[in-house]
C-alpha cells in the first residue's frame, strides 16, 4: 500500500460505511470509489475487495439499478467503529461527502425529461425546484429528439439563466 493513515482492509471497511451512512442516496460504484479514495493507503483492489465482503456480509445492499446503499446492520456498526478511522482520514471524508451530497441535492432539484408524442414531435419537460416547492415547470413542443435532449442538456447547465430570461422576457425588460 502508499503511503497513507489507512492500514488495513477493516480500516477500509469502517470508512466505506462512514461514507455509505452519510450520503444522502445510494451510490453507484464510481460514487463510491471517488469517496473512499480519499487516502493514499487506499489502493482500488483492496477498495473493491472490501466493498464485496460488505455487501457479502449485509452491511451494505444493492439497489436495484446497481447502487449500494447502507442497511441496518451497517449502520450500526458504522456508529460502533467510525471512532477508529483517523481523524485526519474522517474530515478529509466528510468534505468529499458534503460536496458530493450537495451536487446529489442539486443534481434533484434540476430535472428535464423528453417525452415522444403521437404526431412524431417531442415535449420537453423542464421544472427546477427549491429547497421548498416547484419554482418553475415548463414544457416544450420541437420537432426532433434531438432537439428535445439538446434542450434538456443546456437547461440543466443553467436552470437559474433559463428562470431569469423567462421572467426578465413576460415582464418586457
Amino acid at each position: 500500500m502508499a503511503n497513507g493513515f489507512i492500514r488495513d482492509k477493516l480500516d477500509i471497511k469502517f470508512l466505506i460505511l462512514y461514507i455509505a451512512a452519510r450520503v444522502i442516496e445510494p451510490l453507484p460504484m464510481e460514487g463510491m470509489q471517488e469517496l473512499t479514495m480519499c487516502d493514499g493507503g487506499i489502493d482500488y483492489f483492496d477498495f473493491s475487495v472490501c466493498l464485496a465482503d460488505l455487501v457479502k456480509t449485509e452491511h451494505l445492499c444493492m439497489t436495484e439499478d446497481n447502487r449500494y446503499s447502507i442497511t441496518q446492520k451497517g449502520l450500526k456498526n458504522s456508529e460502533i467503529c467510525e471512532s477508529s478511522i483517523p481523524y485526519s482520514v474522517r474530515m478529509h471524508a466528510e468534505k468529499n461527502i458534503a460536496a458530493y451530497n450537495k451536487e446529489l441535492k442539486r443534481r434533484a432539484q434540476i430535472l428535464s425529461k423528453v417525452l415522444p408524442r403521437d404526431n412524431g414531435t417531442y415535449t420537453v419537460e423542464l421544472s427546477l425546484n427549491d429547497d421548498v416547492d416547484n419554482v418553475m415547470k415548463l414544457q416544450l413542443m420541437v420537432a426532433t429528439e434531438e432537439m428535445a435532449k439538446d434542450l434538456a442538456v443546456r437547461f440543466r447547465q443553467n436552470p437559474e439563466k433559463v428562470y431569469a430570461n423567462l421572467i426578465e422576457s413576460l415582464y418586457g425588460k
